[in-house]
C-alpha cells in the first residue's frame, strides 16, 4: 500500500526556510509497514548538511524573523488554525500514523484527537500568562519579570508516538515564540511530515519550524553539538539521551529529556478483581507495551497472586492480533524486525533467569501474520527484582509480575527502580491509595486507573526517566527564558564614590 501520491506526504519531504527541498545528498529511506514488511513510503532522508541548513534557517528566523515578537493573540490564533486543520484531516492522518507505526485505527484516532487537543490547549494558555510586578518598597522603581522565547529548539521525537511526542514539543515551543527544527524517528516519520503540510496551509512563517527527517547519528548530532540550538527536547532512550546531554554540555545548551520508564502497576486484595484485570491488560498491551509509560511490571498482593495472573494469563491469551487496518485487531504488530528480536532476547533472558511463562512468549501461528513483526502478549510470572526482566525497559507486549505481603512492601518494590516515570495503584481503601500515591517516586501516578491524561497536567518523570517536564504550564515555560526588568522612573546620583 503505497502512500506516494497522499498528499500530505508528497515529496520531496525536508522543510527548510519555508520550502519543501530535496536533501542535498539526495539520500532515501523506505519506509514499511511493520503489519506484514510492504514499502509505503520513499522519504527523503536529510544528512548533517541539511541539518545545519535547518539551524541556520531557524537562527535567521528567530533573530530578524517577526515570529519572536508577534503579539501572542496571532501566535494562538496559528495553533487554533491548526487544530481546525488537523480535525479535517482525521482519517487520513490516521491512516498514516497506522500504516506507519503498526498501532490501531482506533490507537491513531485517539492520538490525532489528543494532538488537536495540544494545539487548543496552548493556544488557550499562552493567552493567559503574563509578566510578574515585584514589589521592591521603592515607589520609584518597577520590578517586572517577564517570559521571553528561548530561542531556536532542537525537537527529536519517537517512533511509538511520532505525531503525539511531536505535538507536546511543536505546540508550547511555538506558542512561547520559539523557532525549531524537527526530527522524526527515521523508522516512523509520516505523520510529522503531514503535520508539517498542515502547519504550512496554517500560515506558518518561513524558517520558524523546519523539518529534517533522517538518522539520529548524523542529523540527530547535528542538531545536538552546535550552540546554535538554545534548547534540546529529545524523547526516547535513555542512552541516548545522556548522549544528547553530553554533546550539549560544551555548550551549556538546555535540555529537556524524556527517556522512558519501567512501570509499576500495584494491585492490592480490596481492589475491584474485573476492572484491575481489565487496567493491567490495557495498561501492559496498549499498542503492543511499546509506550514509555506502558505499565509492563504488575506488583500483586500475594493472597490473591494465583487467582489474578491465571486470569490474566486467559485474557493476554485471547487479545487479538492482527494488522491495524483491520477493525477486529486489539493490538498491532512491534515496529520492526529488529525491535521484536530484541524483545525475544529479553524473554529469553527472563526464562533464564527463572520466571515462568504463562501466556504469549512467542509469534503468533496465524500465517496471516508471517510477514509483520508480530509478538503475543506475553506474561512471566515468579519475578523477582533483581531480574534484568524486571529492571530493563523492555518496549514490547511483556508483562512481569511480582507478589508483596505488605504495604511497605509494594511501595518498596514500586520505587525499587531507576526510573521513575509513571505508576499505577489500585486499592478500594482511600487511605491508603493516598498513602502509596504519595510515597511512589514516579512523575504520573494513577490511582483505580491506568494510562489517560491531559494536557492540561504536567508529564515527566525522576530518575533515568529524564529532566524537564512536558505539557501542562510547565510544558510552555521550558520554552521560555526568565527576564527580570528593573526600570527606575526617578533616576538621581547615587553617590558611592565621591
Amino acid at each position: 500500500m503505497i502512500l506516494a501520491e497522499e498528499p500530505l506526504l508528497r515529496a520531496p519531504h525536508l522543510y527548510i526556510d519555508g520550502a519543501w527541498v530535496e536533501p542535498a545528498a539526495g539520500g532515501i529511506r523506505e519506509i514499511r509497514n511493520p503489519a506484514d514488511g510492504a514499502v509505503i513510503a520513499a522519504v527523503g532522508e536529510a544528512g548533517a548538511v541539511d541539518a545545519r541548513r535547518a539551524v541556520g534557517a531557524a537562527r535567521t528566523a528567530f533573530a530578524t524573523g517577526e515570529w519572536p515578537g508577534t503579539p501572542v493573540a496571532e501566535r494562538a490564533a496559528l495553533l487554533l488554525r491548526t487544530a481546525e486543520l488537523l480535525a479535517g484531516y482525521r482519517d487520513p492522518i490516521a491512516r498514516i500514523e497506522t500504516l506507519d507505526t503498526g498501532k490501531t485505527l482506533r490507537e491513531s484516532h485517539i492520538d490525532i484527537d489528543d494532538v488537536i487537543a495540544v494545539f487548543r490547549y496552548y493556544a488557550q494558555l499562552v493567552g493567559t500568562t503574563s509578566d510578574r510586578v515585584v514589589d521592591t518598597g521603592d515607589p520609584s522603581v518597577i520590578s517586572r519579570v517577564v517570559r521571553e522565547p528561548v530561542g531556536v529548539c532542537a525537537l527529536i521525537a519517537p517512533w511509538n508516538y511520532p505525531l503525539l511526542q511531536m505535538s507536546w514539543k511543536l505546540a508550547p515551543a511555538l506558542a512561547a515564540g520559539c523557532t525549531v527544527v524537527a526530527k522524526p524517528s527515521e523508522v516512523t516519520p509520516l505523520s510529522t511530515i503531514a503535520l508539517i503540510r498542515v502547519l504550512e496551509q496554517a500560515g506558518l512563517p518561513p524558517g520558524v519550524v523546519n523539518l529534517v527527517p533522517g538518522e539520529g547519528p548524523v542529523v540527530g548530532s547535528a542538531l545536538t553539538g552546535t550552540p546554535e540550538v538554545d534548547l534540546i527536547s529529545f524523547t526516547g532512550g535513555a542512552a541516548t539521551g545522556a548522549a544528547i546531554a553530553a554533546r550539549a554540555a560544551p555548550h551549556i545548551t538546555r535540555v529537556a529529556l524524556e527517556l522512558g520508564g519501567k512501570n509499576p502497576h500495584i494491585v492490592f486484595a480490596d481492589a475491584n478483581r474485573a476492572s484491575a484485570v481489565d487496567a493491567v491488560l490495557t495498561g501492559a498491551f496498549l499498542h503492543s507495551g511499546q509506550v514509555c509509560s506502558a505499565g509492563t511490571r504488575l506488583i500483586v498482593e500475594e493472597s490473591i497472586a494465583d487467582g489474578f495472573v491465571a486470569e490474566l494469563a486467559r485474557r493476554a491469551g485471547g487479545i487479538r492480533v492482527g494488522p491495524g487496518t483491520e477493525p477486529a485487531s486489539q493490538t498491532g504488530p512491534l515496529v520492526s524486525p529488529e525491535h521484536r528480536a530484541a524483545v525475544e532476547t529479553h524473554v529469553a533472558r527472563g526464562l533464564a533467569e527463572g520466571a515462568v511463562l504463562v501466556a504469549g512468549g512467542k509469534r503468533p501461528e496465524d500465517p496471516r501474520l508471517a510477514a509483520g513483526s508480530y509478538y503475543l502478549p506475553t506474561v512471566l510470572d515468579r519475578c523477582r527484582r533483581d531480574m534484568r526482566i524486571v529492571q530493563e525497559e523492555t518496549f514490547g507486549p511483556v508483562l512481569t509480575v511480582e507478589r508483596f505481603a505488605t504495604e511497605a512492601e509494594a511501595v518498596e518494590l514500586g520505587n525499587d527502580t531507576s526510573y521513575g516515570l509513571a505508576a499505577g495503584v489500585r486499592t478500594g481503601d482511600a487511605a491508603r491509595g493516598e498513602r502509596v500515591v504519595r510515597a511512589l517516586r514516579h512523575g504520573t501516578v494513577w490511582l483505580n486507573d491506568f494510562g489517560p491524561y491531559t494536557p492540561a497536567a504536567e508529564w515527566g518523570g525522576f530518575g533515568r526517566s529524564g529532566i524537564g517536564r512536558e505539557l501542562g504550564p510547565s510544558g510552555l515555560a521550558e520554552y521560555q527564558e526568565i527576564k527580570h526588568i528593573w526600570h527606575n522612573t526617578a533616576p538621581a546620583v547615587g553617590g558611592w564614590f565621591t
